[in-house]
């Protein structure tokens, strides 16, 4: 089985990338979505709150994501402590989805910080989508109630996008001049004629 990282700074359309492999019939992890699942469990909460204050729970349990935002993206420690009660578990949690994945000839794992983390390392290849920073900057905008600033706050804090495209295999162009699913089409084909090898990246 080959894996695959799938990258790309806030605002690129990695997501929407990885629902076009999903479409092709690859199977796709979510490192993003897994990892907002573990601030529920209860060994995360209790680290979480030691670290951070009760208040980054509402009383219902649900994670006070608009506070726990404010406080990663302007503080360099809170994200790192971030990065070390939530990756490592998603990291094992990846390792067990694999193996109800071993049959297939590839699968694609999506992640916002895939560098960052070092779950690089679990991957073959890597992908990453890129897009213009204010059309990013103009998607989140549009999908979330985010002010500006926090947005380039967070587009600040993430590993810059010419860096992220001279780690990876694959570029993606996202900038709504270039077709995506050719592109996308393209790297699937690709992937499909090649034997697995390792990243040395």
């Amino acid at each position: 089985m080959i894996k695959i990282g799938l990258t790309g700074g806030i605002g690129s359309g990695k997501s929407y990338v990885s629902s076009i492999f999903e479409a092709l019939g690859i199977p796709v992890y979510n490192s993003d979505i897994e990892a907002k699942k573990l601030y529920y469990l209860d060994d995360v909460k209790s680290e979480m709150v030691d670290f951070f204050g009760k208040q980054v729970y509402f009383d219902s349990g649900e994670i006070n994501k608009e506070l726990l935002a404010k406080l990663v993206f302007s503080n360099k420690k809170a994200l790192n402590k971030i990065n070390e009660i939530i990756h490592p578990r998603v990291k094992t949690h990846f390792s067990e989805w694999l193996l109800s994945h071993h049959a297939v000839k590839y699968i694609v794992k999506e992640a916002a910080i895939l560098f960052e983390s070092g779950a690089y390392k679990q991957t073959d290849k890597i992908i990453v989508v890129t897009a213009p920073e204010e059309l990013r900057i103009k998607r989140v905008l549009a999908r979330e109630k985010i002010h500006e600033s926090l947005i380039r706050k967070k587009i600040a804090n993430q590993m810059a996008q010419s860096e992220m495209v001279a780690r990876s295999c694959f570029v993606i162009i996202n900038d709504e001049k270039h077709a995506l699913l050719p592109q996308v089409d393209k790297i699937h084909h690709t992937i499909l004629s090649h034997k697995p090898r390792n990243n040395n990246q």
